[in-house]
């Protein structure tokens, strides 16, 4: 079956743009993987290789405490990219864990292959310096709401962020997003219900 390369060209012609022959080398260097619901892609401990680009499903990264608690990092719908950038960079096993939420597919660049992509095309440097810089600079934000937010704001912002999981996501998987339990979020969206906010 061949890739469904059209949406991941689509996100890269929004930073830089590519000829025929380059989108073809690009697309040579992707290889097609599909997981089944809960199935996982990477381990906390391991040592990230590859960045993720879902096409189809949901992915989310996240580590579990020592209490056995998760916490959401990121989900991934389609046209988003997943990795754990520190360990991708750094080399070192990462604290993160990466699954589907949902039968998902996505395409796979190993850092190698990345490594290869520059080389080759520069101007590809450009495009993942600035989804890195954006997953960085979303996070820095993520962890400054999480101190500074009350629990409906970060739900708020959990709903303009990921406005096309809200009504496919289980409540629990947005609970451990914003950090609060599940049966906390329910009071907390009735409150909102009544107040007119319907989310």
């Amino acid at each position: 079956m061949q890739m469904e390369t059209s949406l991941i060209l689509q996100e890269i012609a929004k930073h830089i743009q590519l000829t025929k022959d380059e989108e073809l080398h690009f697309c040579s260097l992707l290889t097609e993987k599909s997981l089944k619901k809960k199935q996982i892609l990477l381990r906390a401990n391991a040592v990230n290789t590859l960045s993720a680009f879902v096409t189809k499903g949901c992915l989310r990264s996240y580590s579990i405490d020592r209490n056995g608690f998760e916490h959401i990092v990121q989900f991934a719908p389609p046209g988003w990219w997943i990795a754990d950038i520190y360990s991708m960079i750094s080399k070192k096993p990462g604290k993160l864990n990466i699954d589907a939420l949902e039968d998902s597919t996505m395409l796979v660049m190993k850092r190698e292959e990345q490594e290869e992509l520059f080389k080759k095309i520069p101007k590809f440097e450009r495009f993942f310096r600035i989804i890195t810089e954006n997953s960085v600079a979303a996070n820095h934000a993520r962890l400054m709401d999480y101190m500074g937010l009350t629990a409906q704001e970060r739900y708020e912002g959990f709903c303009s962020r990921y406005p096309m999981l809200m009504k496919t996501l289980p409540q629990k998987q947005i609970a451990a997003y914003i950090g609060v339990t599940p049966e906390f979020l329910s009071k907390l969206k009735s409150e909102l219900l009544r107040s007119g906010k319907k989310r």
